[in-house]
């Protein structure tokens, strides 16, 4: 019995992702698809073990059951180190090496010190904060001196952000794509090499009990960025906390959209939120790029208060022997629709929660 009634939850829990509903209950079981995976793993070797008598219906479930969990092996797959992606060897035509660290620091986190004691650890190019308020901006103030560029929104609602760099901003925009509360950075960096190339920094809403009711405000927003990226045709890197996983299907629609590879093909799940409950960690804190960036690694740093870890990624520019263009997919024509939809959808939509 024990079998049937977890089996039939977990196989549920498995399809209701494919359901196109936004409210924030469906959207969860997109987040916790590595742990319906592993729980079903352990429940069907669990029941090959246990059981005794097998009936038509505990047969039935069991292969259900493998079904499944082939499904989401697959899916899962090229986000581990198993998967062979691209690692191409810097050379002449290559940039020197930019590194970026990028946080959601959590705006009621007060451990300003501890952050900047990654900072000075890592010694990143880059910087980006999300939930940073203008108390955070007062304690990254020290970062100024290092970091001669930046672009700074304080907000209290917690979609503040703050971007520093070394290298040179050429000129840059703060977006609002879906609401007048939710910023997005695009800025033009320039490295001491001379190669230019486009940063994107986001945070859009989770769809959550907590927080947004649906996706919608979140999906429009990454939606509208990734056409940006496409409209700009430059050489772009994109990194925040994207509240979304990789394998869900409005990432899938981001990547196609934007024509980008995401970072973590390859390197590991990189499980970011949340950093209290190890079972419930979700990877949740994207990075996507064009074929023209390779990125030589990819990983999450330690704990320093907030409810998510920091990821530093690494990687380069290379424009004339990229060979990266068969990771990138294309929208299908009827997908083109969907994008549409769901970016009007983000912008009609009314937050209660911010109100």
């Amino acid at each position: 019995m024990w079998f049937i009634i977890i089996s039939t939850l977990l196989l549920i829990a498995s399809l209701l992702p494919y359901l196109p509903l936004s409210h924030w209950f469906y959207r969860f079981f997109e987040f916790a698809k590595i742990q319906i995976f592993l729980l079903q793993l352990i429940l069907l070797i669990s029941s090959i073990i246990f059981l005794v008598n097998f009936s038509i219906s505990i047969r039935s479930l069991q292969f259900l059951t493998a079904v499944s969990i082939i499904i989401h092996a697959a899916m899962l797959f090229k986000y581990t180190r198993f998967y062979v992606s691209i690692k191409k060897e810097q050379g002449e035509s290559s940039s020197k090496t930019i590194s970026v660290l990028s946080a959601n620091v959590y705006q009621d986190n007060k451990q300003y010190d501890a952050f900047l004691k990654l900072v000075n650890q890592n010694d990143p190019d880059i910087i980006l904060t999300m939930e940073s308020d203008e108390s955070w901006e007062k304690a990254l103030s020290v970062l100024d001196a290092s970091y001669k560029y930046s672009v700074k929104v304080s907000l209290d609602n917690t979609y503040g952000m703050h971007l520093y760099s070394k290298l040179e901003i050429l000129h840059h925009s703060i977006h609002y794509f879906v609401a007048d509360d939710l910023p997005s950075i695009e800025a033009k960096i320039a490295t001491h090499d001379n190669y230019n190339f486009t940063f994107f920094a986001v945070h859009p809403p989770p769809p959550s009990p907590t927080e947004e009711e649906n996706a919608k405000e979140r999906d429009g927003e990454l939606l509208s960025i990734a056409k940006k990226i496409k409209e700009n045709a430059d050489t772009c890197v994109v990194l925040g906390d994207f509240n979304n996983v990789a394998w869900a299907k409005s990432s899938i629609l981001f990547r196609k959209t934007s024509e980008t590879i995401d970072g973590r093909i390859g390197r590991g799940f990189i499980s970011t939120f949340h950093t209290k409950y190890w079972f419930l960690r979700f990877p949740i804190d994207l990075m996507f790029h064009t074929p023209d960036v390779f990125v030589e690694d990819l990983k999450s740093l330690g704990y320093f208060g907030s409810d998510h870890f920091p990821i530093c990624a690494k990687f380069f520019i290379n424009r004339k022997t990229a060979k990266q263009e068969h990771l990138v997919n294309e929208l299908e024509d009827e997908e083109r629709e969907t994008v549409h939809e769901i970016i009007q959808e983000g912008i009609n939509e009314k937050s209660d929660n911010r109100d």
